[in-house]
């Protein structure tokens, strides 16, 4: 893996997942192994394993915001990530929070919006009155949004079925305000996958061949928090995806078959490399 220059702070702002694959448990799991260091405020406690969500208690908005701040007035954050936030309340708490971070010397506290809607057992864990929140507030602070196909398309009204689709609904998301789009082509049928990272001035294309495993719970909260730790470690934008899809994707490959359904992937191959 690449050397970072300094450890770096993430926090992280997501729901807990008690099966530990995805959520808050991932994020921590994957900041951690790639030298970082993680904080966070947890918005949401689910019960989940790896068969599906059953249930899901939302935290005080007040808690959630108390969380955060308590972490900048002491440890500060060299970058944020969000997942799970459920309803359009959170959202608005979180650009609240984002807002209020101190500005590094590089400027502002850089976000890695991932726009968590439905779990890998499909259930929804944001609201569908909640989705123009994410629109409206969180997309224009995103120094990297990661949608998958359906979210892209939730995001933006377009059909995102193919590649180009994804580079269409990637620039719709530029137009909304993104600073950069890392388009995921996970759900895009075909024998390789494509991930397509674009900013206004450019696209770099990320491809593999897709692996074939049950084994992909928490692949995007895995991603997101990734590409944040590479930004918070100082790395530049292409860098850090360029070593979160690396590691996703040998997390992936080295998944360790834990449970009868979407199973979680192996977080801390790094360390044990």
């Amino acid at each position: 893996m690449t050397s970072a220059p300094h450890q770096g702070r993430v926090l992280v702002l997501a729901g807990s997942d008690s099966g530990g694959g995805a959520g808050i448990q991932a994020d921590i799991k994957t900041i951690t192994a790639l030298g970082g260091y993680a904080a966070t405020a947890i918005t949401a406690i689910t019960v989940q394993n790896t068969l599906g969500v059953t249930g899901v208690h939302p935290i005080p908005l007040e808690i959630v915001e108390a969380q955060a701040r308590a972490v900048l007035d002491d440890i500060g954050a060299d970058a944020f990530k969000t997942g799970m936030l459920g309803d359009a309340a959170t959202v608005e708490v979180v650009a609240r929070v984002l807002d209020s971070a101190p500005k590094t010397r590089n400027g502002a506290v850089p976000a890695v919006i991932d726009p968590v809607m439905i779990a890998k057992g499909g259930a929804s864990l944001l609201a569908e009155q909640a989705i123009g929140a994410l629109k409206s507030l969180l997309v224009p602070r995103a120094a990297l949004l990661t949608p998958n196909a359906p979210e892209a398309a939730a995001l933006t009204g377009l059909a995102v079925e193919t590649t180009d689709d994804l580079r269409r609904a990637g620039e719709a998301l530029l137009e909304l305000g993104a600073h950069a789009v890392l388009m995921k082509g996970g759900h895009v049928a075909g024998e390789r996958v494509v991930d397509l990272l674009i900013t206004r001035q450019g696209e770099t294309a990320f491809e593999g061949e897709r692996i074939e495993t049950r084994h992909t719970h928490g692949t995007g909260c895995t991603l997101a928090s990734a590409c944040a730790t590479g930004l918070a470690q100082g790395l530049g934008l292409t860098e850090s995806v360029a070593r979160a899809w690396n590691y996703v994707h040998e997390a992936m490959l080295r998944a360790p078959g834990f449970g009868a359904g979407h199973g979680p992937l192996d977080h801390a191959w790094v360390v044990r490399k």
